[in-house]
């Protein structure tokens, strides 16, 4: 399947509203995010009905980002175009978007800001093209859209101002109702805030879906993966010997990569539910409480059965698998905004919400014992990103060394207790960790 990706000037610029836009230009359901966002996705899915794939070279290396990205093909269907929204600046980040363009080798689209010039948006698109070739970085950039520019004049003197290098695939006009709220994590989730049907078809009418068609192109083809080939076919598989693993899934517990369901889809029976709703633990084997929001569902989970369940089955040696909100919520208690909300109480640590965030951060962590997600010795990569901190029992038992990040506390991660283990790493189904989650919930 080919694609592109729309990579922008700087953070801030209007990447996911050009990727929406492009998306309803094309009619395409195939989208993806460049690095470890589970915002933006969240957005594609909104407006095109379809998972957006994690696509990052720090998280699933060079082959899982290819992987990733044909699985997403595979699924669908070929003979789309997959539109991949970058993060951040063109080149800026631990694994940036440009980055991502090389792995995959598809063209960059460059969202420029030009809502106060003309012949300057030219010149610095010629710069982002021209600096791949000064900084060896093996990209194409092929043309730009034009972001917060009105028609007529303003159009024309950007579009002629372009060389010849560079392509013009239209603009994003200035409307109001394509703007999306922000809160402390990043933007406001896609079905909280999702753009209208009629301004995103507004906005569409001004790209031009078939210069965009003429210059997309398929990726390099990736290697096999050994720990699909030993999954087995939903058909040969036997669900009254698989494991159950119950996973939360509301708008607490809602940062969840595609590639993760997949994984645990294909070798457990998953079985959902809604702590926040009201939801008690279903009979299950394991449990699985993925990051998000618990700070904003602070007073529904305190009051929710499922957490009394899980501190019961827990110290019974249920396993139980917690990231970040996951973490949040299996801790004795959870404070914002001077309130103490009392949390499942299995993990010895008392969360607080705070101002500012306390790390931002790819992770590489290492097992200093063996845990629900990886053996004594094995090390993975993740990433972090919260405004939670966490003050642990002096006796608190970590699983893993931090070797790049900040976890839990500067230098541990994993938290543990009985069968159950917290992190504020995500990690995504290519480092195996779900992998090696389900077969332990099996073996217990």
């Amino acid at each position: 399947m080919r694609g592109l990706v729309i990579a922008g000037t700087h953070s801030g610029v209007g990447k996911t509203v050009a990727t929406l836009a492009v998306c309803r230009a094309l009619g395409t359901t195939r989208v993806a995010k460049a690095g470890p966002d589970f915002i933006d996705p969240s957005h594609h899915t909104a407006v095109t009905g379809d998972p957006s794939r994690t696509l990052d070279p720090w998280l699933c290396g060079v082959e899982g980002t290819r992987r990733n990205y044909y699985r997403g093909a595979k699924e669908n269907g070929a003979g789309e175009c997959c539109v991949i929204e970058g993060m951040m600046g063109l080149y800026d980040g631990t694994v940036s978007t440009a980055r991502v363009a090389e792995v995959l080798d598809v063209p960059v689209i460059l969202v420029v800001d030009a809502s106060a010039g003309m012949e300057s948006v030219a010149a610095s698109a010629l710069g982002f093209r021209r600096y791949a070739e000064h900084a060896g970085r093996a990209i194409d950039v092929v043309g730009i859209i034009a972001q917060r520019t009105h028609g007529g004049r303003h159009e024309r003197g950007i579009r002629d101002a372009l060389p010849d290098s560079l392509a013009y695939f239209g603009r994003i006009p200035p409307r109001e109702d394509l703007e999306i709220p922000s809160r402390h994590l990043g933007l406001h989730m896609g079905q909280e805030a999702p753009l209208s049907e009629d301004a995103l078809d507004a906005t569409a009418a001004h790209i031009d879906a078939d210069r965009l068609r003429s210059v997309a192109r398929a990726p390099p083809s990736p290697t096999a993966d050994e720990r699909e080939h030993n999954r087995a076919p939903t058909g040969a598989r036997d669900k009254r010997t698989e494991p159950r693993i119950a996973v939360a899934r509301d708008d607490a517990f809602c940062f969840v990569y595609p590639a993760v369901r997949e994984c645990l889809r294909e070798q457990a029976t998953v079985i959902p539910f809604a702590p926040t709703a009201g939801d008690d633990l279903p009979a299950c084997d394991g449990v699985y409480l993925p990051g998000g929001y618990p700070e904003k569902h602070a007073t529904a989970l305190a009051a929710s059965p499922a957490l009394d369940t899980i501190r019961e089955r827990a110290t019974d040696g249920l396993p139980v698998f917690g990231e970040c909100g996951g973490l949040m919520a299996l801790s004795e208690s959870l404070t914002v905004d001077g309130e103490t909300h009392a949390m499942a109480g299995v993990l010895p640590a008392e969360i607080t919400l705070c101002d500012q965030y306390q790390a931002l951060d790819y992770v590489e962590l290492e097992a200093t014992r063996e845990t629900l997600t990886a053996r004594v010795g094995e090390t993975f990569r993740g990433h972090e990103f919260h405004y939670s901190r966490a003050d642990v029992a002096n006796d608190a038992r970590f699983a893993f060394d931090v070797r790049r990040g900040t976890g839990i506390d500067d230098a541990h991660d994993g938290l543990t207790e009985y069968q159950t283990l917290g992190t504020y790493c995500h990690v995504h189904a290519e480092c195996g960790a779900f992998d090696q989650f389900v077969k332990t919930v099996g073996d217990t």
